[in-house]
C-alpha cells in the first residue's frame, strides 16, 4: 500500500515537472499530473527496455519524468493530427 503512495506522488510530481519541461505541451495542472502517473508506467518499461535500472525515490522520479515527457510529445503529435 505504502509503494503505491509513493507511486502516485512520484507520478504527480514527474507530470509537473513534464509540463513545465515542455513548454506549450502540457494540459493544464491536472492534465499534466494524470499524465505524470501514466508517465510513470511507460518511464519504467521504457527503462526495462533498455535494460537500465531506476531504484530509489531519485531514479523512479527521472524514469517517470521521461516516461511522462515521452507521453506529453506522442500526444502532441497525435493532438496535432
Amino acid at each position: 500500500m505504502f509503494e503505491f503512495v509513493w507511486f502516485l506522488i512520484i507520478g504527480l510530481i514527474a507530470g509537473w515537472l513534464a509540463g513545465k519541461i515542455m513548454k506549450g505541451r502540457g494540459f493544464g495542472l491536472l492534465g499534466d499530473l494524470v499524465i505524470g502517473v501514466i508517465g510513470a508506467l511507460l518511464g519504467g518499461f521504457l527503462f526495462g527496455l533498455l535494460g537500465l535500472s531506476a531504484s530509489g525515490i531519485i531514479g523512479s522520479l527521472i524514469a517517470a519524468v521521461v516516461g511522462a515527457i515521452v507521453l506529453l510529445y506522442i500526444v502532441g503529435l497525435i493532438k496535432r493530427v
